[in-house]
């Protein structure tokens, strides 16, 4: 069945001609219509079927439109309102959108315009009932992983192929995204979901560090080895050792890799003896691989040894639908932790959360919604509660005429805004490190001479 099929419509006008017009053209777009002559007839079916949209005359003898649609307002949240009139005025436009109406057309309208009004104002209502219905009606997939779009869909799809094998798995994507949890979910879906999930982040331990904790040391290797002790390898055999930023590598690092997925064998520092494992290995990356090969960055070998199976995690700006069930979900979980109730979005705020570009992804987004319901003083997040960068950055458009370093000063500020100011955050998304993050901004700072 259509989701047209799906969607009742109960179109009220004492005009019997008006009422076969609205009828013919919604049945013909597929749409099931019920119709009323006066407002109480309109009432009692409202009462007796479940009505996704209302359209009324506004000029109806004895009880007008305008009390109808305060009615709809009053008893059912979940139904929108179209108000159409044959006596259109600034006015009474007003008037209705401030009673409740979404949308006011005037007579004569074509069938365009008034399945146009239709499908905006359903497009509403979709919204809503994802943005602050429950979240549970979003597909979830194992180990946290959220999303109705048919991005996250395939990933869902190269999930379970990955899972029923034990190759090698690079998942690929900007911070934020969810990359991790992709990874856990091969783990925990795949036969090796009672053994260790290990995760390191290669970019984040610094590269003296790096062998010893990923291979172990026995006693003796260095100064303050005072006993042996296994590294994340050893800690993951027979289960999954997860890589993430694994193109933060050196190229001595790469070599070593290379060796324990091509012989399976690993050598703690300090030790002439190999050691065998048997762990499945999953690298995660922010960069282009591919590119960096060919910069002479990253191995070539060690690169198709990884990319054995892709999985590609979209960014959240490819898969805007997600981004209201995402908003649910991180605002219910925050509200229940904080012992709060749950704030309601307002159609305004949906609608900028949706457009927004979310420059760090999930992340920034799960951010955002922990500072709304921690800072939050009613139980609605309307426009005022967003960041400032997030409301201009919807409503302004775009200037041609600036220069490439100016474009890039602003964007290198708003990621650092949607973070708080936290600098190491921002230079993750941003996709640089701390010292060149520091640059640009000292750049943006300097004032241009005389």
């Amino acid at each position: 069945m259509s989701e047209q099929a799906r969607t009742t419509i109960l179109a009220v006008d004492d005009s019997a001609a008006t009422l076969e017009v609205l009828r013919r053209n919604l049945e013909d777009a597929g749409y099931r219509v019920l119709t009323a002559q006066a407002v109480p007839d309109a009432i009692a079916l409202l009462d007796s079927n479940p009505v996704e949209l209302v359209i009324t005359d506004l000029k109806m003898p004895k009880v007008s439109g305008m009390d109808l649609v305060r009615h709809v307002r009053e008893n059912f949240r979940a139904t929108e309102v179209i108000m159409i009139t044959g006596y259109a005025t600034v006015s009474g436009a007003v008037e209705a959108v401030k009673t409740g109406a979404d949308e006011y057309l005037a007579k004569p309208f074509t069938s365009d315009e008034l399945l146009a009004a239709v499908r905006r104002s359903l497009g509403k209502l979709s919204l809503r009932r994802v943005g602050n219905g429950s979240s549970k009606a979003a597909s979830f997939a194992p180990h946290g992983l959220i999303g109705e779009s048919a991005a996250m869909q395939e990933v869902f799809r190269a999930i379970n192929k990955a899972a029923a094998t034990a190759a090698t798995v690079l998942i690929t994507g900007e911070s934020g995204t969810g990359k991790e949890l992709v990874a856990r979910a091969v783990h925990y879906s795949g036969s090796r979901s009672s053994a260790p999930f290990v995760p390191v982040n290669c970019g984040g331990i610094p590269e003296g560090l790096l062998e010893s904790e990923l291979f172990g040391y026995v006693k003796g290797a260095f100064t303050g080895a005072a006993e042996s002790r296994a590294g994340f390898f050893q800690t993951a055999d027979g289960g999954t050792i997860f890589l993430d930023e694994i193109g933060e590598t050196s190229p001595s690092m790469q070599v070593k890799l290379l060796r324990v997925l091509q012989d399976r064998e690993v050598c703690m520092v300090g030790d002439a003896r190999a050691r065998r494992v048997d762990v499945r290995v999953i690298a995660a990356t922010n960069k282009d691989l591919l590119a960096r090969v060919r910069k002479g960055a990253f191995r070539e070998d060690l690169f198709f040894r990884l990319n054995v199976i892709t999985v590609v995690v979209p960014p959240l700006r490819d898969r805007d639908e997600d981004t209201i069930i995402l908003a649910r979900h991180f605002v219910e979980r925050f509200a229940r932790e904080y012992e709060r109730p749950v704030p309601e979005f307002t159609d305004d705020a949906l609608r900028i959360l949706r457009g927004y570009a979310w420059p760090g992804n999930v992340r920034e987004l799960e951010n955002l919604v922990q500072r709304l319901v921690v800072m939050g003083e009613t139980e609605r997040i309307d426009v005022p509660d967003l960041p400032g960068h997030m409301r201009f950055a919807v409503q302004q458009q775009a200037d041609l005429t600036r220069t490439l370093a100016e474009v890039e000063a602003e964007y290198v500020r708003n990621v650092l805004a949607s973070v708080e100011g936290n600098k190491t955050r921002a230079a993750e998304i941003l996709g640089i490190d701390r010292k060149t993050l520091r640059s640009k901004l000292e750049a943006t700072e300097q004032k241009p001479e005389d």
